[in-house]
């Protein structure tokens, strides 16, 4: 099936963290990997390769891949080995407890592209506890300095401001002709053949070592 990019044009989701910390690793892996290949003797430079080629596809999987898109028609979830595209007709619930959560025609499916930090959470929760107690906000260090004027009002944690977006656009769209259809899920082959080829080389260079 392929899905015309404006169906998700409205909204997009991921991890900047995560795809910082990835692309570091994969600078780093790259460098480690590139010496082994340039400078390796013997079987060096073959385990070297078939270390890039197991592990590069399992960082990008986990850290640049995963993302959210949410459109008028429907909401794709790419996951790290699977991309999950439902209709807002077949969403029952977006949810975050400890983790954020789609469930669809009875299935749930995990957001890895929207963490949730229980810290950033409780931080929120304080902040709007003071507020809801008539205290000022604290903006420096020991609650010194002057506060800004967003700081006076209540705050939502990021990952349940994306769920309370998502739930939005599921309730506004779900009745809509292009909102109609099954969940389809497509699995990751670019990630899951070069992780698998590597994988199976590593294998075979350990047992001919």
């Amino acid at each position: 099936m392929t899905s015309d990019p404006q169906e998700f044009a409205d909204r997009s989701y991921r991890s900047g963290s995560a795809v910082a910390g990835g692309v570091l690793i994969l600078g780093i892996a790259a460098w480690l990997g590139g010496d082994a290949m340039l400078r390796g003797e013997g079987r060096t430079p073959l385990v070297a390769v078939a270390a890039l080629l197991f592990a590069v596809p399992l960082i990008v999987a986990f850290s640049v891949r995963p993302a959210v898109f949410a459109g008028g028609g429907r909401m794709r979830v790419r996951n790290p080995f699977r991309t999950i595209e439902a209709p807002w007709a077949t969403v029952e619930s977006i949810r975050a407890g400890y983790s954020c959560e789609l469930v669809a025609d009875g299935r749930k499916y995990q957001l890895w592209a929207i963490p949730v930090s229980l810290r950033a959470r409780n931080k929120v929760n304080r902040h709007n506890r003071r507020i809801a107690g008539g205290e000022s906000p604290r903006s420096g260090p020991f609650g010194m300095g002057g506060a800004a004027p967003e700081d006076a009002h209540e705050r939502t944690a990021p990952s349940d401001a994306a769920v309370h977006e998502l739930r939005e656009l599921s309730a506004r769209h779900r009745d809509e002709e292009a909102a109609q259809g099954p969940v389809t899920i497509r699995w990751a082959y670019e990630i899951l053949a070069p992780a698998a080829l590597g994988a199976v080389a590593l294998f075979l260079l350990w047992l001919t070592a």
